[in-house]
Formats: structure tokens, sequence, C-alpha cells
């Protein structure tokens, strides 16, 4: 046993002093390449940037398009570290061939995420700075990428959806119309006085501000339920202000029906009365 420890430290030592020296210029130059690699990408990146801005690009055009660019150097760079340990640029491609099966699926998901990427950009459902809906995420969009399109939510969780789940859903974009109708409820009891209501409601919808005059707010009878008549309140907004609105106005529904004194609302089966909480 210490015959076999012994010989494999004295392989190594051998090793250590006829390649050693080689062995830590290797690793110096790939270090000193990748650092330098990646300072070149970043550059060429914010060059490209700030050549498609100069140049009034769509911003999810250059956004992709440094994407593209990015991953491209970022692979060649890699095949080039590479090759300070003797790998070649065949045996890496063998390399990759011979993942298999599993491999092959890998990639067939990345490239329909590319191709989703591709027709996104083409067909342009949305833009970089839009509000949209998709894929399960709600959010304002940040980045679409080669790969995956960067999704900021209102809470502020920056959300990574793949393109292709993006495409094959159902894409809502909330910034393409020019304003936005803010849907809230407002419960009124048995016996109140449902015009009173809807008066006081339209006149304090017009104090709100951001609140659009046209098209004009909305408050109408939505329905009658076991808790007596139903309102909907709709002011329109423009898309930038629609948070600030939509809690403004239902501050201003409990600050008006209170002010009025109206009773609470209650619903009433088979005879027993049960007061709202």
């Amino acid at each position: 046993m210490q015959d076999s420890v012994k010989g494999h430290l004295d392989a190594l030592i051998t090793l250590l002093q006829t390649r050693g020296v080689d062995i830590g210029l290797n690793l110096l130059g790939a270090i000193t390449v990748w650092v330098i690699g990646r300072w070149i990408i970043r550059a060429t990146r914010r060059g490209v940037g700030t050549a498609l801005d100069r140049r009034n690009t769509d911003p999810t055009l250059a956004r992709y398009t440094q994407s593209v660019v990015s991953i491209t150097l970022t692979i060649a760079l890699v095949v080039v570290v590479l090759g300070f340990f003797g790998i070649e640029t065949t045996s890496f491609a063998a390399l990759i061939a011979a993942g298999g099966v599993a491999v092959g699926m890998a990639w067939s998901g990345l490239l329909s995420n590319f191709a989703a990427g591709v027709f996104l950009l083409i067909l342009k459902p949305f833009k970089v700075g839009e509000a949209i809906a998709a894929g399960g995420v709600a959010g304002t969009v940040r980045e679409l990428g080669l790969f995956a399109t960067t999704i900021e939510t209102d809470d502020g969780i920056i959300t990574f959806v793949g393109n292709n789940k993006l495409f094959s859903e159902n894409i809502q974009n909330m910034s393409e119309s020019k304003f936005r109708r803010v849907d809230l409820v407002a419960q009124l009891a048995h016996g109140a006085d449902v015009a009173d209501a809807r008066r006081r409601i339209l006149e304090r919808l017009a104090t709100i501000p951001h609140v659009l005059t046209t098209p004009a707010p909305v408050v109408e009878i939505l329905q009658f339920n076991a808790m007596g008549t139903l309102l909907a309140v709709r002011p329109f907004v423009d898309n930038a202000h629609y948070g600030d609105v939509y809690f403004a106005t239902n501050a201003a529904i409990s600050e008006i029906f209170g002010a009025a004194r109206y009773h609470a609302p209650f619903t009433i089966q088979r005879g027993i009365t049960e007061t709202a909480a």
C-alpha cells in the first residue's frame, strides 16, 4: 500500500517537474484570455447598444441583438480557453455530439425558445418597457433575450420566462391601448338610495387625479344580490397611473359611504338577517 502511494507521489512529482511550468503557463494564459475576453465582450455589447441607440433602433430589437452578440462571443471565448489545455475545436464538437438523446432534447428546447424569440421580435406583440400578462406572469418587459424574456413584476421580482412559453400562450398587452379601465364594485345595503350613491361616486371620481374625462367614468348597477345592490365603478385612466387610480377610487368609495351614513350591507336568508362583516 505504501509502495503504491509512494509510486503515485513520485509520478506526480515527475509530472510537475517536467510539465509543471507548461501547465502553469497554460493556466495563467487561460485565465488572462478569459478576463480580457469577458472585458471585450462587455465592451462590444455596450458598443453595439450605443450604435443601435444612435440609429433609433427599436429597444426590443436592440436588446435582442446584444444578447445574440454576447452569447456568440462567449461561446467562441470558451473554445479559445479550452484550446490552452489541448482540447481542439473538433474534439469539443465531438464531446457535444456524444451527449446523446438527453443533450438533443435539451437543444430542442433551446432551439424552440430561440425560434419563438425570433417570431416575437418580428411580430412584436410587446416591446421592452411595456406592461404585459403572459406565461403566467404579469409585469413590465425588461428584455427580450435569445432564449428567455425578462419580466419585472409589480412587486419587483425579476422573472425569466422561456420565449416558447410566451409565444405559445395568450399575451395580454396592457400598454398597447391609450387608456385602461379600472374595474371596481361598490356594495349597497337594502334600501339604500342608489341614485344618490351613483351621483356621489361620479362627483368624487371627477376630483381624483388622472381619471380621464374621455371616456367618461361609468357607475351603473351591476347586479342585485342577497346583500342589496351592487354598483360597477369603472373610471378610465392612462396606463402609467392605473395603480394610483385603483387605490384612490377604493378609498373614495369608503369615504363616500361613510359620509353618507349608508347602512352596512346585510344578507337576508330565510327570514334571518345577517349583517355583513
